[in-house]
């Protein structure tokens, strides 16, 4: 059975009171605590902000009656707002199993977490995400084409859509699409994206024979995060010191394919040192065919057995 929403609460409201006039004082303060803390979750999945206000409310109410009808005994609880429990309460765990990765090729994904799709590095025309909702963020790693396809971003794109991307991506578009993009730097933060930020990652190569692909500043590594949890996209990039540097990553997609950016054992020695908890091996197709994720997903599990190594299909067969 549902309930509407002023209909539970009255529920609630008459349940409190029955169990505050049956327990002695100090069970009646705690038991009404614990219910509280569980009320938060729970309602939290259900219940619209202005209905949590409504129950949380209630539940400070008769705990402040309770202990007003007491006599000697003084328990003092630290207040907490209503405005406050989707700081406090949000369980991260449950935002990371809500992440939904979909390959669509080499450097190409849409992410569906939490009822927002992201969509990376699109190229391949509009048909490709035929399946998937339009997305509420685009974010654009560089300017070569595997990476940036403006026929593609302008085909998927709609009012609402937010594109994140270095400048040098930005400076193909035309003005309509320059105004529905935040421009990032490496190393700087767009917040308050639909509950998400994202913060841009320097990607470039180390290697001498290299350096004419991809130049430090001009493209951008992404750090999304979301209700406490991160996940990190590489682009195109060596083993370099900012990605070795990177803390607390849930998700890593780490690029490997030579002459274009590193070596299976590279990519494998950096994750070993920034230790995402999962890992996939993504952007993996060079000029001599595809890297060597079986051995990637070797090295790493010998290097640090507590990184898990997925392998999705990034690639027709």
């Amino acid at each position: 059975m549902i309930l509407t929403s002023n209909k539970l609460t009255s529920n609630l409201n008459d349940s409190l009171f029955d169990i505050s006039s049956h327990l002695s004082f100090q069970k009646k303060y705690f038991a009404l605590i614990r219910i509280h803390q569980v009320l938060i979750v729970i309602l939290k999945l259900t219940l619209n902000k202005h209905t949590m206000k409504k129950i949380i409310t209630l539940c400070f109410m008769a705990v402040t009656i309770i202990s007003c009808n007491q006599t000697n005994e003084k328990i003092v609880a630290n207040p907490v707002l209503a405005d406050q429990v989707k700081e406090t309460t949000m369980d991260a765990d449950t935002a990371i199993a809500n992440l939904k990765i979909n390959p669509i090729s080499h450097a190409t994904m849409v992410l569906e977490w939490d009822g927002i799709t992201i969509y990376v590095d699109p190229v391949g025309g509009e048909a490709a995400f035929s399946n998937f909702d339009s997305p509420d963020l685009i974010l654009i790693t560089d300017i070569h084409g595997d990476h940036m396809e403006v026929v593609t971003v302008e085909g998927v794109a709609i009012d609402k859509t937010i594109i994140i991307a270095p400048e040098a991506v930005a400076q193909n578009f035309s003005e309509e699409f320059k105004a529905m993009t935040t421009i990032l730097s490496n190393k700087k933060t767009a917040k308050k994206l639909k509950g998400f930020a994202v913060e841009a990652i320097p990607m470039y190569n180390l290697r001498p024979e290299a350096l004419k692909f991809h130049q430090k500043g001009r493209g951008n590594g992404y750090v999304i995060e979301h209700l406490g949890k991160r996940v990190y996209i590489s682009g195109d990039t060596e083993d370099i010191p900012e990605m070795r540097a990177l803390e607390n990553i849930d998700v890593a997609f780490v690029c490997m394919n030579l002459p274009y950016t590193m070596t299976a054992e590279s990519a494998a020695s950096a994750v070993i040192e920034f230790a995402p908890k999962k890992v996939y091996p993504y952007h993996y197709r060079g000029t001599e065919g595809l890297s060597d994720v079986a051995a990637f997903k070797s090295m790493v599990n010998k290097g640090n057995p507590d990184v898990e190594v997925v392998q999705l299909g990034w690639y027709a067969e």
